[in-house]
């Protein structure tokens, strides 16, 4: 079958949110293409994106940036590579005005204090897998993969860690035999000094999360002043994109399935088709209150406004949630059609990591969400990584806009993946990608 264009309704308007599908089945072997950027008519004022240089500060031009790359942003912004920090994923904002990178792999926090070219040491080491941080005042949470530890935090130097939450699963845990795709956490802190942390699920469809204790696949909430954890939110396959909105509500933006078989009535129900895998199920961006369940991995939220219909149009704000056919073919695990509708979302196989609010972006954006979407392997053609903006209007997000991309290469292959956005006390946007190993500072126009 040929490759068909889908329309996108968001909200009741027409965007070009998601990619073009391609058909055939899973064993599509055509040349790979590049999925087109999403883009968004949510706010007629934003203009379109346009090509700028990334520029280079001395000494930052080694791979990938020893030749020029170019990335798409909002006419006038400038991207500048401010630093080099090799596998940088998280970030957070100190008291003072230095900006905190997580690093996984190295086992540590590096800071990094603004200045021309900016100053960078290690504030934090020897953790294991840290990769949430967050700040309540003076304290500093920094989540590993089996624990949430807290520091006090005074002028560049931290003292006094505790651990406020333990025994948190990860790979070392023994019931889980060195098995576990996503130990990484993250962390934030609500109004009311609450502590959230995302625990994603051991693999792609492991059922077994939902009744494990701890259960895995939630967003645990911890009691002002600690205490035991609880199950806030459950069905999260992998929210690692964890933040407090402005009105003091939880979001979650969660990377969801893989290889979802086709649902709907016909000879290939229960098949694994690429075509449809390329935008089901969508990307939630969730609200979370108190006892939500977001599905998984029974319950599916569902772009498709003509279910079972070739080339239906897709949405991504309010979408219902539907059985999932592999798990839940009767409904007798979940019942979906009682779940509230998902929010917001993105294309499937986005892969959205950090999330952070903005109080207000240069340029008719205004105040909204940052996402920084990764780009996920289970898509032909891949979904390109990029910065996303979701407007926050009447205390609820409005559907996706790209602020950067251009990462991806026209044969699918990566030159940068970012992780988070965050924006700086500065108005700058400061972006993690842990790909080049390095933080975008992006001015506004």
């Amino acid at each position: 079958m040929k490759s068909v264009a889908r329309a996108v309704v968001a909200g009741g308007l027409v965007c070009a949110l998601a990619a073009c599908s391609t058909g055939g089945r899973a064993d599509d072997t055509r040349p790979k293409e590049t999925v087109p950027p999403p883009a968004s008519v949510a706010d007629a004022d934003v203009p379109a994106l346009t090509t700028t240089v990334v520029r280079p500060l001395r000494g930052t031009g080694d791979e990938p940036f020893d030749e020029t790359r170019r990335l798409k942003a909002p006419p006038g912004w400038t991207v500048t590579i401010w630093a080099r920090v090799t596998g940088a994923r998280l970030l957070a904002w100190t008291p003072d005005g230095r900006l905190l990178v997580s690093r996984p792999g190295p086992g540590d926090v590096v800071e990094l204090v603004p200045g021309g070219t900016p100053t960078q040491r290690t504030l934090v080491r020897g953790l294991n897998q840290p990769h949430g941080l967050a700040f309540a005042g003076n304290t500093l949470y920094v989540a590993e993969s089996d624990q949430v530890d807290a520091f006090t935090y005074r002028a560049g130097r931290v003292s006094g860690k505790r651990v406020v939450v333990d025994d948190l699963p990860d790979a070392k845990s023994p019931e889980l035999g060195g098995h576990y795709a996503h130990a990484l956490k993250s962390v934030a802190i609500g109004p009311d000094g609450a502590l959230y942390v995302s625990i994603g699920s051991t693999g792609n469809i492991s059922a077994g999360d939902r009744d494990a204790d701890p259960e895995r696949a939630t967003i645990l909430r911890v009691p002002p002043g600690g205490g035991k954890p609880e199950v806030f939110a459950r069905g999260v396959r992998n929210g690692t994109g964890l933040a407090i909105a402005p009105d003091g509500a939880v979001w979650t933006a969660v990377n969801n399935r893989d290889n979802i078989e086709y649902p709907h009535r016909g000879s290939d129900r229960g098949e694994v088709l690429q075509s449809y895998v390329n935008d089901h199920p969508l990307e939630p961006l969730a609200r979370l209150v108190q006892g939500r369940d977001l599905g998984w991995p029974y319950c599916n939220p569902d772009p498709d406004l003509k279910p079972g219909e070739k080339d239906s149009p897709l949405s991504y704000t309010r979408r219902p949630l539907v059985r999932d056919v592999q798990t839940n073919a009767d409904g007798s695990k979940l019942d979906c059609a009682k779940l509230p509708p998902v929010e917001q979302g993105m294309g499937a196989h986005s892969a959205p990591l950090g999330l952070s609010f903005a109080p207000a972006l240069a340029g008719g954006y205004g105040p909204g969400a940052l996402v920084g979407i990764h780009g996920s392997w289970n898509r032909h053609p891949p979904r390109p990584p990029e910065v996303a903006f979701f407007a926050w209007r009447g205390n609820t997000l409005g559907p996706q806009q790209t602020l950067l991309t251009g990462f991806q290469n026209p044969d699918g292959s990566r030159w940068g993946r970012p992780v988070m956005a965050v924006q700086g006390p500065d108005k700058a946007l400061y972006v993690s990608d842990d790909k080049a190993g390095a933080i975008y500072r992006v001015v506004p126009h």
